[in-house]
């Protein structure tokens, strides 16, 4: 989904809380569209500022909405005044409702102003729920509580949607199980998802913007491409450090279950996953599994190669490794290797290498 360039989301908070030594001081401008995870490590302030968004927390500032004024210095709208959203860690069902009485509670408390917007068959096929209709909150899995949540927050036709964590509580199975409906959401709903999490995994399945906190401040922000490929990364990721390329199904390799996906600067070989030619899929490159070459290495069961060229050589969080940025046209990768292989390759800014690909993960 294209993103606009306009800051429909604007917010200038500045919160102080003496007794943790805690301080929100941001001021961030978001787009209108698509999702933009809030990324930090536990205490940088990410659900804290989507208290002050909601207006669960009343911090000095202003705060602006699609073109609507929330807060001001002579304003400040209730939480129940603000067309909004609200998805918890916990599903907070209502335990004496069940999963249809909780959704006819939204559609009661729906703000039409706007049209008639979401409505219940299209949200209920939307997120797969019209088995558990009859169901009460304690017969559901956590992932079926978590989608009737996520229904009931569209029922109410909110304009922003803010989603705190939602998938904390859940298992891996479970996660797994709520993520595609997640991304149906994303893509089926022209609705601005503020989304919280501490995850680069789901961050980079599902978001279009990232916005990165520490200790109550913006670090950085921008799309989530751009920021992750950064080789001065706003946070230590570790392991966790790569790329996210967005790509097509070109060809697919019934034989070796394998489809050929090409994105901006090159193709590349990929486990099938039962996409279909033409299919936009998202690819997640961790940078532990590229490595560097001066000559095209063909005796290799490394299927991925591609030509490159530096672009910057930093140190890493470990002495002995180095983060290297790569230009693949115009895509950028990271790689992570040792400070000897660099030494002994002459790796600097401008060299041209062969980029060998173990492994690359097909997050949609």
């Amino acid at each position: 989904m294209p993103l606009t360039n306009n800051p429909d989301i604007h917010a200038q908070f500045l919160l102080r809380r003496p007794a943790r030594s805690f301080v929100l001081d941001v001021d961030i401008s978001l787009p209108g569209r698509g999702i933009t995870a809030i990324f930090g490590q536990s205490g940088s302030g990410k659900s804290t500022l989507l208290r002050c968004i909601a207006g669960l927390e009343q911090p000095a500032g202003q705060l602006r909405v699609l073109g609507e004024s929330w807060q001001t210095e002579g304003l400040f709208l209730p939480t129940h005044r603000r067309p909004l959203g609200y998805v918890f860690q916990e599903a907070s069902l209502f335990p004496h409702l069940s999963a249809q009485g909780n959704l006819d509670y939204a559609l009661r408390r729906a703000d039409r102003s706007g049209g008639e917007g979401f409505t219940l068959s299209q949200v209920v096929e939307l997120l797969g729920i019209h088995h558990c209709l009859r169901q009460m909150p304690h017969e559901l899995s956590g992932g079926e509580r978590q989608r009737v949540a996520i229904a009931r927050a569209l029922l109410i036709q909110p304009r922003l949607l803010l989603m705190d964590e939602p998938m904390a509580s859940l298992d891996d199975q479970r996660k797994a199980e709520i993520l595609p409906y997640l991304e149906r959401v994303r893509d089926e709903i022209d609705l601005p998802i503020l989304y919280v999490s501490h995850s680069v995994a789901e961050v980079s399945r599902l978001a279009h913007h990232l916005v990165v906190l520490d200790n109550g401040r913006l670090k950085t922000q921008g799309p989530l491409a751009e920021v992750l490929a950064s080789v001065h990364p706003p946070l230590s990721l570790g392991e966790e450090a790569g790329v996210v390329l967005e790509a097509w199904v070109v060809v697919r390799d019934p034989r070796w279950h394998l489809v050929l996906v090409r994105f901006a600067g090159g193709e590349l070989w990929v486990r099938d996953e039962g996409d279909a030619e033409g299919q936009a899929v998202r690819l997640r490159i961790l940078a532990r599994d590229i490595s560097l070459t001066l000559q095209e290495q063909r005796d290799s069961s490394i299927a991925n190669r591609l030509q490159g060229e530096v672009i910057a050589l930093v140190e890493d969080s470990h002495p002995a490794m180095c983060l290297v940025q790569l230009r693949i046209g115009p895509s950028t990768l990271l790689a992570r290797i040792t400070q000897r292989s660099a030494d002994q390759l002459g790796i600097a800014p401008g060299l041209r290498v062969w980029v060998q690909i173990k492994s690359v993960a097909l997050v949609r």
